[in-house]
């Protein structure tokens, strides 16, 4: 009876595994806590959104005999100069200023997403005319454009909408046209092609379903900007107006009192900060989920508006070679 030899294992190849499955351990439950944070985020912002009196049963109008007091027990945030709660207006003031925004970016996403599919996939003088179109609005910063449709439609709320969603269609819309002309040479696509399919049900089809990663992750990157021109126009005096609670004019109206009530300026302040950085860790774990394997290429492409990441080549491809 023979016995087994054992083959001599490399110890550094044993460390570089060891090392491995710890990474992986370690990314998994960094995708796991990032998307139950994510949760905690959406939860959060319906809730400001549908009934932010759960948060805050005073009413952001509701006025007291405290007039310019600072941060307490009684008021968590101090009160303005009318005497009213600031964590109510905070609160309530979260609404107009989400509800803005996301529409906002719905808006410039079906826009661009629309111009995109036309600019990638549409014949060359058609594609070329849109991007070139396209191009020159990119060269407008964002808040120009906001402005100048302001100007033209008024304030408001639905002004804000109108006015994000414009000035974010022309880089949604560079983006999408980027990875149309990337997808548009796969075999798939072609192959339908010359099977008769039209260009509309080519990208029904073939386009749009592998588009759907760039399309959420491009919403969710965009959220942060848009709450921070939402707000800077109603900071402006473009959007809500007084008495109506809203992040950007309680900013521009504490102003005046930041020598002597800090507060009334640093909170509102502080609720735009943090909601940026939700919307950004919120789109970052949703790109971690929608792309296992943490390559986070794509979203900073998407967040600057630039390139999509390229497209990896199938296990087959890379076995030839």
């Amino acid at each position: 009876m023979t016995g087994l030899a054992l083959l001599p294992v490399d110890p550094a190849t044993t460390r570089e595994v060891t090392a491995s499955a710890g990474r992986g351990g370690v990314r998994r439950v960094a995708r796991v806590t990032g998307m139950v944070l994510a949760g905690v985020v959406v939860v959060v912002a319906l809730l400001l959104v549908i009934h932010p009196g759960t948060l805050s049963p005073t009413g952001p109008t509701e006025s007291t005999d405290a007039i310019l007091a600072g941060p307490s027990w009684a008021h968590w945030f101090g009160t303005d100069q009318l005497g009213r709660d600031l964590w109510a207006r905070v609160v309530w003031g979260a609404r107009p200023v989400l509800v803005a925004s996301l529409l906002g970016v719905l808006a410039a996403t079906l826009a661009g997403v629309t111009l995109g599919i036309v600019g990638g996939a549409a014949p060359r003088v058609l594609s070329a005319v849109v991007l070139r179109i396209v191009d020159v609005l990119l060269a407008l910063p964002v808040l120009m454009i906001a402005l100048m449709i302001i100007a033209i439609v008024g304030a408001g709320v639905w002004s804000i909408v109108i006015a994000v969603g414009i000035a974010f269609t022309p880089g949604y819309a560079r983006v999408v046209a980027t990875s149309v002309r990337r997808l548009r040479s796969a075999e798939y696509v072609e192959a339908a092609r010359m099977f008769g399919e039209s260009g509309p049900r080519v990208a029904a089809r073939h386009l749009l379903p592998n588009l759907a990663t760039e399309i959420v992750v491009l919403i969710t990157s965009g959220i942060g900007w848009a709450v921070l021109t939402s707000t800077t126009l109603s900071f402006l005096g473009l959007g809500v107006r007084l008495p109506a609670p809203d992040w950007g004019t309680d900013l521009s109206a504490g102003a005046t009192y930041i020598s002597t009530a800090w507060w009334l300026s640093t909170f509102p302040g502080a609720a735009i900060t943090v909601t940026i950085i939700a919307a950004n860790f919120l789109g970052d774990a949703i790109a971690e989920a929608l792309d296992p394997r943490g390559d986070r290429q794509l979203r900073g492409a998407l967040r600057d508006l630039g390139r999509l990441r390229p497209r990896r080549r199938p296990r087959t491809e890379q076995a030839r070679t």
